[in-house]
C-alpha cells in the first residue's frame, strides 16, 4: 500500500509540473507577442493569475524533486552516497546553467534555466541540512532580498526605454551578477526559497493525507492573508506613498519578488501541488490524466521546444508583435495540445525526453 501511494504521489508531481509547464507557456506567450493588457478585463485578469506563479511552482517542484533524489543518502547517512548525489547535482546545475546561457545567446532573455543551476548548485550544500536551517537560510535570503530592493535601484541594468525586456549589460561581470543575484527574472535573492521550499516539503510524507490536508488548509489560509494584506497595504500606504512605490513594496506579483510576494506564491504553488497529488489519485488511469503526468515528465524537452518551435512559428508568421491576448491564449493552448500529444507518443518508446535523455547521459 505504501509503495502504491508514493507512485501516486510522484505521478501527482508530475502533473503539477505539467499545469506549472502550462501557465509558464501563457505568460511567456503573452509577453513575446506584446500581448500584454490587449484583450478585455476578465482575460488581463485569468492570464495575469499565471504572472510569477506558474514559475515559483517550477522551482519549487525541483526543491521536491532534488529531495526525493537524495533521501536514501540524506537518510542512510553514508558521506560516500552523498557525496556521489552530491556530484551530480552539480553536473546537472553546470547543464542547466550553460543550456539556459545559450538559450539567452538565442535570443530569450526570459530564460530560467541559467537561474535554476545555481538554485541547485546551492542545494547540493544542503542535501544533510537540517529543515530548521533551511528555514533560517531562507528567511536570511528573503530579507537580504528585500533590503536591497529598497535600497539599490531595482531597474538597473534594463533598458531606460524597455523595462524588463532588454538588460544593456547583461554579458559583462558587473552586470550578469546583478541580473543572477539582485534584479533579474528570477534572480537568487530570493527565489532560491522556492528551492529550498521545495526541498522542505519533499521531506514530508506527501502520501499521507492528513499531512497533504494540513498543508492545504495552511496554504490557503496563507494566500488569502496575504493578497488580503497587500490590498490594505496599498491602500493605507497611499497616504504617504505614491501608487508605483505601493506597488513596489506591497503588491505580490513577480517584480519587484518582495516579501510578500514570496510568501503568496509560496502558498499558492503548494495548493497547485497538492491539488495535483489528490487529482493525480482520484483519476489515476484516465486518458487525460496519464497524458499530463507523461507532460509534466518531459518538462524540460517542452520548455525548451517553446523557445524554439513556439516562438519559431511565430516569428513565421510574422505574430511576434501587437497580438491580442485572445490569440496569444489560443496559441497557447494549441501549442500545449501539441506538446501533450508529442509527450503521449514520444513516451511509447522512450522513458525520457530527448533533452533530458542528453542532461542524464551527460551528468549520469
Amino acid at each position: 500500500m505504501t509503495e502504491k501511494l508514493q507512485s501516486k504521489r510522484i505521478e501527482g508531481l508530475d502533473f503539477a509540473r505539467a499545469l506549472a509547464m502550462f501557465g509558464m507557456l501563457i505568460v511567456n506567450f503573452k509577453i513575446i507577442m506584446g500581448a500584454a493588457g490587449r484583450g478585455p478585463d476578465w482575460l488581463i485578469w485569468f492570464t495575469g493569475l499565471f504572472e510569477g506563479r506558474a514559475s515559483a511552482t517550477f522551482v519549487t517542484l525541483a526543491g521536491i524533486g532534488v529531495a526525493l533524489m537524495t533521501r536514501k543518502a540524506r537518510n542512510g547517512g553514508d558521506l560516500s552516497s552523498i557525496k556521489e548525489n552530491r556530484m551530480k547535482l552539480w553536473r546537472r546545475s553546470t547543464f542547466l546553467f550553460i543550456l539556459g546561457l545559450l538559450l539567452y545567446v538565442a535570443d530569450w532573455t526570459g530564460d530560467i534555466l541559467h537561474y535554476y543551476g545555481v538554485y541547485m548548485l546551492i542545494a547540493s550544500f544542503l542535501i544533510v541540512a537540517s529543515t530548521k536551517l533551511m528555514i533560517i537560510l531562507s528567511s536570511l535570503f528573503l530579507i537580504t532580498s528585500q533590503i536591497f530592493q529598497v535600497t539599490m535601484n531595482y531597474l538597473h541594468g534594463w533598458h531606460p526605454e524597455q523595462p524588463f525586456m532588454e538588460y544593456l549589460d547583461f554579458w559583462t561581470i558587473e552586470g550578469f551578477s546583478r541580473n543572477l543575484l539582485f534584479n533579474g527574472y528570477h534572480p537568487v535573492f530570493p527565489w532560491v526559497c522556492f528551492f529550498l521550499l521545495g526541498m522542505i516539503l519533499g521531506r514530508l510524507d506527501l502520501s499521507e493525507k492528513a499531512v497533504r490536508n494540513k498543508m492545504l488548509f495552511i496554504s490557503i489560509i496563507l494566500l488569502i492573508t496575504i493578497e488580503v494584506l497587500s490590498k490594505v497595504l496599498m491602500r493605507l500606504s497611499l497616504s504617504v506613498l505614491d501608487l508605483n512605490s505601493a506597488e513596489f513594496l506591497f503588491q505580490t506579483g513577480p517584480i519587484p519578488p518582495n516579501i510578500l510576494y514570496m510568501l503568496s506564491n509560496s502558498a499558492s504553488a503548494i495548493i497547485v501541488i497538492v491539488a495535483s497529488i489528490y487529482i493525480a489519485e482520484k483519476f489515476a488511469g484516465q486518458w487525460l490524466t496519464k497524458s499530463l503526468i507523461q507532460t509534466g515528465q518531459l518538462t524540460l524537452t517542452h520548455y525548451v521546444s517553446h523557445v524554439f518551435i513556439g516562438v519559431g512559428i511565430l516569428a513565421l508568421f510574422n505574430r511576434l508583435e501587437n497580438q491580442t491576448l485572445a490569440f496569444s491564449l489560443v496559441f497557447t493552448l494549441l501549442f500545449f495540445v501539441a506538446s501533450i500529444l508529442f509527450s503521449v507518443l514520444w513516451s511509447r518508446k522512450f522513458k525520457r525526453g530527448p533533452i533530458e535523455w542528453v542532461m542524464r547521459k551527460i551528468t549520469n
